[in-house]
C-alpha cells in the first residue's frame, strides 16, 4: 500500500478473529518498528509480545475501562520505553507506536492502542493501583522498562471502513 492509502486505512480495531498471528508476520512488524525516530537516536523504545489466552485474560484486568476487549484478542505488543536510557522515552515510544500500527495495517492485521501509562487499574480509584504497577505482578517488565501501551493486534473480524476525507482547516494555524 501507499502511505497515504495506509494512513486512511489505519483504523482502531478491537474484534479480532480467532486465529494466531504468524510469528514471522510478528517479527517483520517489529523490524519495521525499530526504524522509528527516536530523540538523539537514542533508540530507547522497547517492546513485549504477549500472546496466549489466559495471559491476554490476565491483561485485559489491567484497568476496568478501555481494556475489557483484549481478552479475545490473540496477542497485544507492549510498547515500552528505557528511561534509564533517555528521559523522552515517552516521546519516543509513541512515535514507535504509531510506526508500528501503520506496519500493522499495511500488514492487513487491525490494532488498537491501549494506554498504560498513568493510566489507574481502577478509574474510581485514581491515586490506586496504576495499570503498570498491576502488569509488572506478572509479567517479567525490566525495572528500567516503563510501559507507555498496548498494541493489541490482530486478524480483525469485521471489515473496517477507511477514514472519510474531512475538512480540517479549522484546526491549523498558519504562521508567516
Amino acid at each position: 500500500m501507499e502511505l497515504k492509502e495506509i494512513l486512511r486505512a489505519r483504523r482502531s480495531v478491537r474484534k479480532f478473529e480467532d486465529r494466531a498471528v504468524e510469528r514471522e508476520v510478528v517479527e517483520e512488524l517489529l523490524k519495521q518498528a525499530f526504524t522509528a525516530p527516536s530523540s538523539r537516536n537514542t533508540r530507547s523504545t522497547r517492546y513485549m509480545v504477549v500472546e496466549g489466552r489466559e495471559m491476554m485474560e490476565r491483561i485485559a484486568q489491567m484497568r476496568d475501562y478501555g481494556s475489557a476487549f483484549m481478552k479475545d484478542c490473540p496477542m497485544a505488543i507492549m510498547v515500552a520505553g528505557d528511561e534509564s536510557v533517555t528521559d523522552l522515552w515517552v516521546d519516543n515510544c509513541s512515535i514507535s507506536a504509531t510506526i508500528l500500527q501503520l506496519a500493522v495495517t499495511d500488514a492487513g492485521l487491525g490494532s488498537c492502542w491501549v494506554h498504560i501509562n498513568g493510566r489507574p487499574k481502577l478509574k474510581a480509584e485514581p491515586e490506586g493501583q496504576s495499570a503498570e504497577e498491576y502488569l509488572r505482578e506478572f509479567l517479567p517488565i525490566p525495572a528500567e522498562w516503563r510501559p507507555l501501551c498496548f498494541i493489541a493486534l490482530g486478524y480483525p473480524a469485521q471489515e473496517v471502513k477507511p477514514h472519510s476525507e474531512k475538512d480540517d482547516s479549522d484546526k491549523v494555524i498558519w504562521v508567516k
